[in-house]
């Protein structure tokens, strides 16, 4: 029967809560990254982290081209993960 409506397919995104619960309680230091910037892909342990002393979070950058990956920021209420040039992160079945 072909679907004639979108809204018939369309769910809120808590219906991705397990899915995203396999995703996120992983360690995701051993995920495969892919720099959009220069195209290198490797694990995110083996990236480039700068963490200041005095700054709320840190910066991943690419070690191949230095291209800002990520930043992740403590903030009062949780953390906040900003995406740059990570165009995707692999994580192996299981962890």
């Amino acid at each position: 029967m072909p679907l004639t409506d979108e809204n018939e397919l369309r769910l809120d995104g808590n219906a991705l809560a397990g899915e995203l619960g396999r995703v996120f309680a992983v360690d995701v230091t051993a995920a495969d990254g892919r720099c959009g910037h220069c195209g290198r892909v490797a694990p995110l342990g083996a990236q480039h982290l700068y963490r200041y002393p005095s700054a709320p979070g840190a910066v991943v950058r690419c070690s191949a081209c230095g291209s800002m990956l990520f930043v992740l920021v403590d903030l009062p209420d949780g953390v906040r993960m900003t995406i740059g040039s990570l165009s995707w992160l692999r994580l192996a079945p299981g962890g």
